[in-house]
């Protein structure tokens, strides 16, 4: 185990290399990832009486057995500080007309009023539920790897609710996309 200024134990280290040639800058790297389309997810943790969320669209299958999702926290955040404390995390995809909470959970408001936008429950596990998403799950946190400046968590599935009738909200551009009747 690692630790960093962090105020909780980090997993193991993937050492980056440097590169063996020159780096794009920071504007060419935000502008080529701004041209991919991701699903605008929110993260949430419960801790005690303490529950947090960020907007988020890094995310990813990892694995189908067990049934694992990867999330990439800043490592200096108070999020991944709960998430590691708990070992567990939840995630909900957005549905199209789910905006506003993608907003406000992006830092559109401040972090104690997040939770007043959307309708939101709690997993068995005491974790935050967000209702009518186009998934959400729970997840136990199965590994993790600190890269830096953030940290890579797995997260084993442990409840999910899908609801095949909603339309994902999608991130492109610096703007919210729809599938746009695409069935």
């Amino acid at each position: 185990m690692t630790t960093l200024m962090a105020d909780f134990e980090l997993p193991d280290t993937m050492k980056l290399r440097p590169p063996r040639n020159p780096v794009v800058g920071n504007a060419e790297f935000r502008s080529a990832m701004a041209a991919m389309a991701s699903t605008v997810s929110v993260v949430t943790a419960r801790r005690g009486d303490e529950q947090i969320g960020r907007t988020v669209t890094s995310m990813m299958s990892l694995a189908i057995n067990p049934p694992t999702i990867l999330i990439s926290i800043d490592i200096m955040s108070r999020l991944a500080d709960i998430i590691a404390k708990t070992n567990g995390f939840s995630l909900a995809m957005l549905a199209d007309d789910q905006q506003e909470v993608g907003n406000a959970f992006a830092g559109g408001m401040e972090p104690e009023h997040r939770f007043g936008v959307g309708e939101w429950s709690r997993w068995p596990s005491g974790h935050p539920m967000l209702l009518g998403a186009v998934t959400a799950v729970d997840c136990d946190v199965v590994g993790a790897i600190e890269t830096g400046t953030h940290v890579l968590f797995a997260g084993a599935i442990i409840e999910v609710e899908t609801t095949t009738s909603r339309s994902p909200l999608i991130w492109q551009r610096h703007h919210y996309q729809t599938l746009g009747g695409l069935d």
